[in-house]
């Protein structure tokens, strides 16, 4: 049985964010208490301040940044079986953590843990719009423990897209390569990561709960990697992964659009 000692938060912190400091103090107020620590490939005077002020570690990578090597530094530095990269524009529900231990612990085989989650736009919490309502529709068959196991039906939700949000996602140390976040991708290297875990023997365990708010603004990477022709050309080859060539170009096409309400601030 897992418990809060067996967790840890890393914190992926760059340049100077101004909402670092709102998701550190996320995470410091999970119900029954939280590790956490900070990993950086951009050392500089806002990361160290608030890493002294809320006495959390600072790991420093050395090293251009990159969001693969930045993830996997991230991961392979924590020192507990449990570990949820949280990412540092990012708010967590208090819940979080209790919620996610309790879920763990009824899988016999956890191989990775993820929530559902809202949308954070310009400091308003958006739980509604076509994005996420797709997004879960995807994720539904998963709302049931019997399925957690199932290859097909991982397979099949990852199939159209990637449901899973990044942020909200606990890994389980022991079931994950080192470097499962490839570093030549830009975008899509979380949702490459959980099409490996889903052909794995185990658990993909999902609570339909929003239990984080992920951020969208203009600076946010998520927001750029869409306004770049790369991200559709990353889309298109994992689509390649799940369907024919001509299907995959097709369902490539109907996702660029769908995408495009990341940049319409409560857009429906």
């Amino acid at each position: 049985m897992f418990t809060p000692a067996d967790h840890t938060f890393a914190i992926c912190a760059y340049m100077t964010s101004p909402y670092l400091r709102s998701c550190i103090e996320s995470l410091l107020a999970q119900d029954g208490g939280a590790s956490a620590f900070i990993a950086t490939a951009t050392p500089n005077d806002h990361i160290a301040e608030l890493a002294n002020e809320y006495r959390l570690p600072l790991l420093v990578r050395d090293g251009a940044p990159g969001i693969g090597v930045d993830w996997n530094f991230a991961l392979t530095s924590a020192d507990k079986p449990l570990v949820t990269i949280a990412h540092q524009d990012d708010w967590y529900h208090p819940d979080y953590l209790a919620e996610m231990l309790a879920k763990v612990n009824q899988a016999s085989n956890p191989l990775l843990y993820f929530t559902n989650y809202s949308e954070l736009r310009n400091g308003v919490f958006v739980e509604e719009n076509r994005l996420l309502s797709v997004k879960r529709r995807m994720l539904k068959p998963l709302e049931n423990p019997d399925r957690w196991r199932s290859r097909r039906v991982r397979r099949r939700a990852l199939s159209l897209g990637s449901p899973i949000c990044c942020p909200s996602v606990t890994l389980v140390k022991a079931k994950t390569d080192p470097g499962i976040f490839l570093s030549d991708l830009q975008s899509n290297l979380d949702w490459e990561a959980w099409a490996d875990l889903a052909d794995q023997p185990g658990d993909f365990i999902y609570n339909p709960r929003i239990l984080m708010a992920h951020r969208i603004h203009e600076e946010s990477e998520t927001t750029r990697l869409i306004e770049n022709d790369g991200r559709t050309q990353e889309d298109l080859a994992m689509f390649r992964r799940f369907w024919p060539s001509p299907i995959a170009k097709a369902i490539n096409l109907l996702y660029a659009q769908g995408l495009k309400s990341n940049g319409q601030p409560g857009s429906q």
